[in-house]
């Protein structure tokens, strides 16, 4: 496929390592000029571009950015992929650290619908619970014994068939976490979040979680 990646960090840094590992052709970009990712290019085969470029013609576009940061890209951003293309975000809202406050968030609208939102466009919430080291260290082919499971929240079936296949693909277990609206189910501070469960365990643990956001992630007020 050929996949866009806006931000290229440690999640985004590490799927452009595992995606172009295995064939896909992958364009990259972060909030600066193309040539400050050389060396991610180098080393990955990776094409580096504007942030603006990094969607056109895609199959499948990943956004991978720090939450606050979202508004700040380019209006339609998106919006030049395929028609259908799915736009994974992978973002986690971290008031206290590193976000401030997101009033629409602290008012009950899930984390992956603000992005939605912000992007004009549909999203699926992947990625946002693994750490990266164990995203490009242990995957492990299907039906391997310790397979961790990814859930994978979005609205559109066509779309999470795509991105099920990808994670497939990567070495994890896709597990439907449900819609956008649900996707609270996976947000930090979840039993799911950061817990590397296999696809039963996961499924568990996205129907424990409970529907108020801790309070660790909560902004100070």
């Amino acid at each position: 496929m050929k996949i866009g990646i806006i931000g290229a960090g440690k999640i985004g840094g590490t799927l452009t390592r595992r995606l172009t590992t295995l064939g896909h052709d992958v364009k990259v970009a972060n909030s600066r000029a193309p040539e400050t990712l050389a060396e991610l290019a180098a080393e990955t085969g990776a094409t580096a571009v504007w942030a603006a470029d990094a969607a056109a013609d895609a199959d499948l576009v990943i956004v991978s950015i720090p939450q606050k940061n979202v508004p700040n890209l380019a209006a339609g951003i998106v919006d030049a992929r395929k028609p259908g293309a799915p736009v994974i975000e992978t973002n986690n809202y971290y008031p206290r650290e590193r976000d401030g406050l997101i009033a629409a968030i602290e008012d009950g609208l899930t984390e992956s619908a603000w992005v939605s939102e912000q992007l004009g466009a549909p999203v699926y919430k992947v990625f946002n619970g693994i750490f990266w080291k164990h995203l490009l260290e242990q995957g492990k082919p299907a039906g391997a014994e310790g397979r961790i499971a990814l859930p994978i929240a979005g609205d559109d079936p066509d779309g999470k068939r795509i991105v099920f296949a990808l994670i497939d693909e990567l070495g994890f277990d896709p597990v439907d976490g449900g819609t956008i609206a649900e996707s609270w189910r996976q947000q930090p501070g979840t039993p799911v979040y950061g817990a590397d469960l296999d696809a039963a365990g996961a499924v568990s643990a996205l129907a424990a979680a409970p529907p108020e956001r801790p309070e660790a992630f909560r902004a100070e007020r």
